[in-house]
């Protein structure tokens, strides 16, 4: 048995879910499609039931890819006559929901209708006549309030009076009969403005929707930025330096340093200055062992230092492999994605999105482009996967490739902060100002020269709501668990390339051949080579690979600038190649490479 939940987007069905679910769910792609759904299971009557989340749909008559698929769902649920579907309607806009529910009704599958945001409607001035309604559809309805959970113990009780009931109307007058049932189940009264509704209206103004934006975004990224560096600083790299370096050091000793073995999984090791507490520069023979302490002769004079190992710089499976995703990068996409979620569900986005609307047409997008753009701050899969919102393929192909070369994922951005963090806004600046112009630039050039138009945004706009912490947090859980089963691979697999590249001499042959375009345009050193490499595989661990090299500050500008524009990682690549298609994917990466260059080339010119 399959209980399908279906409603309009924005209807508070994924709360219902997780309400009926509980903690264990699993997101996938339908077949052949991008399209994601969710399911989970429950206990009815003691049996084990699946609970399908379907894509959110206005109508059984498709204009999108999510709602094609809904309906494919939906058929394959005809073919069982035990399958239900709860029709999740919001209460507080009774007369569009209503649309789907009638059409529901036609196709002869039992349904139980859940009038869901039942507390709204007591704010919004809505009564709506449940039984009335119950008695005119001929199936049950429920009302429930799923954030508090109120109506839901009533609404699994009542799935066993499920029906099939064909309501009878005509097609061409669905419309009208919808009008005639608001008119006998709901009535309106006066209610005055509170200061959540005046809220509500402000945040699309753009006279003071703009310094709320602002404001909601500073904060937001301090948020971030707070949890991120309070999880490093106070949990994570003293478990990496108290507890897994003395591990790492004792196997470092018995692989003995320099063998390709070591350097495979330990990395090489550095000079740590026990005097200022800091890594010096200076080279560690095959007979110096992790751990212990050997004098140096330095520019200052003569300092005792630790032979031991740099998580950031060793470069071994077991060292920087597992420090790069765990301790300086999944502190920031769990931070991100936490405050992602909290926005999206508490209303803001939708209402970003409206107020984004003319200044994102400049590019050739409409305001809604703003959500993958926000996604790829995280992680550019979902960022590449949430393009299929735009309706045009002009637009996913302007939205996808602006994402891919201007917007870098937080590992990225926690990697670039990290390196050029250490020069404060004369460093950050210049990188983060540089992607912002190269985004809008290459739009506005994108918008002249493919043929086309952007659609006006449509979009429903929740109103305001306290996030449900269950859902939110299952959403967080499902999106950090999504990061590290695709980026801590990818990370091992860079690590491990490089090493063999190295121990190969393949990097340095690289580097020499393409010496006129790395040293001459970009003004980097060759060995930067292997990072360009490695940018395929994870860009994160790429612009890691730059802090052995002792760049300048102008170097790691630009070299960060490069590595963000010139080629997304390989998994965004893949999913790019199926979102835009193999022809469209050719060309988005020719406008990667060339404004890679082209960018990088004038930051090494202008740059002091």
């Amino acid at each position: 048995m399959k209980i399908l939940l279906m409603g309009n987007p924005n209807v508070g069905k994924s709360v219902v879910f997780s309400r009926l679910t509980g903690a264990h769910v699993i997101a996938s792609n339908y077949p052949g499609t991008t399209v994601e759904f969710t399911k989970g299971y429950m206990r009815l009557k003691g049996k084990r039931v699946e609970v399908i989340d379907v894509p959110g749909t206005y109508t059984l008559e498709p204009t999108s890819k999510a709602e094609e698929v809904a309906v494919d769902m939906l058929k394959e649920a005809k073919e069982d006559p035990e399958n239900i579907v709860i029709n999740v309607v919001d209460a507080t806009n009774l007369e569009r929901n209503l649309n789907l529910t009638l059409q529901l009704l036609k196709e002869g599958i039992p349904v139980v209708v859940c009038l869901n945001l039942w507390d709204e409607t007591k704010h919004t001035g809505i009564e709506i006549d449940a039984k009335k309604l119950e008695e005119i559809l001929g199936v049950p309805v429920v009302s429930t309030c799923a954030i508090s959970g109120e109506g839901i113990a009533e609404l699994i009780k009542r799935l066993s009076e499920a029906k099939s009931n064909t309501y009878e109307y005509d097609v061409e007058e669905r419309w009208t009969e919808i009008g005639r049932i608001i008119e006998e189940t709901q009535r309106v009264t006066h209610r005055h403005h509170t200061f959540v509704d005046k809220l509500e209206e402000a945040s699309i103004r753009p006279s003071i929707g703009i310094p709320i934006a602002l404001a909601v975004l500073t904060v937001s990224f301090s948020i971030i930025r707070f949890i991120g560096e309070s999880l490093i600083g106070y949990i994570l790299e003293p478990i990496f330096e108290g507890l897994w370096k003395p591990v790492m050091v004792k196997l470092s000793a018995i692989l003995s340093p320099g063998g390709f073995i070591h350097d495979i999984l330990i990395g090489k090791l550095f000079l740590f200055s026990l005097e200022t507490e800091e890594f010096i520069k200076g080279i560690v023979t095959g007979k110096m062992v992790a751990g212990s302490t050997v004098i140096v002769k330095t520019a200052t004079g003569v300092v005792p230092a630790e032979v031991t190992i740099d998580f950031v710089q060793s470069m071994g499976l077991l060292t920087t492999g597992l420090f790069v995703p765990f301790a300086m990068v999944l502190p920031y996409i769990f931070a991100f994605y936490l405050v992602l979620s909290f926005l999206e569900d508490s209303g803001y986005l939708p209402r970003l999105g409206v107020l984004m609307d003319n200044f994102m047409h400049r590019v050739g997008l409409h305001g809604l482009s703003i959500i993958p753009m926000m996604l790829g701050l995280g992680c550019n899969v979902p960022g590449a996967l949430a393009t299929r919102v735009l309706e045009t393929r002009r637009e996913r192909f302007i939205a996808a490739t602006l994402m891919a070369i201007a917007v870098p994922c937080m590992a990225q951005i926690a990697m670039i902060i990290g390196l050029v963090g250490k020069f404060g806004i004369l460093g950050l600046g210049p990188v983060f100002g540089t992607l912002f112009v190269v985004w809008v630039l290459l739009g506005i050039i994108m918008d002249r020269l493919l043929t086309g138009e952007s659609p006006e945004i449509f979009t429903e706009i929740p109103p305001y709501r306290i996030p449900y912490a269950k859902a939110l947090l299952k959403k967080l859980w499902m999106r950090t668990y999504g990061f590290l089963k695709e980026a801590v691979p990818y990370v091992l697999l860079g690590v491990f390339i490089v090493n063999i590249l190295y121990a190969l001499h393949i990097i340095e042959f690289i580097g020499r051949f393409l010496s006129p375009v790395v040293r001459g345009l970009l003004g980097l050193p060759n060995e930067a080579v292997a990072a360009l490499i490695i940018g395929f595989l994870r860009k994160d661990i790429a612009i890691g690979m730059l802090s052995p090299l002792g760049l300048t500050m102008k170097q790691l500008i630009v070299a960060s600038v490069v590595l963000t524009m010139y080629f997304p990682c390989v998994a965004t690549f893949a999913v790019l190649v199926r979102e835009l298609g193999a022809k469209d994917m050719l060309k988005s990466t020719f406008i990667m490479v060339v404004s890679a260059l082209l960018v990088g080339g004038i930051l090494n010119l202008i740059l002091r």
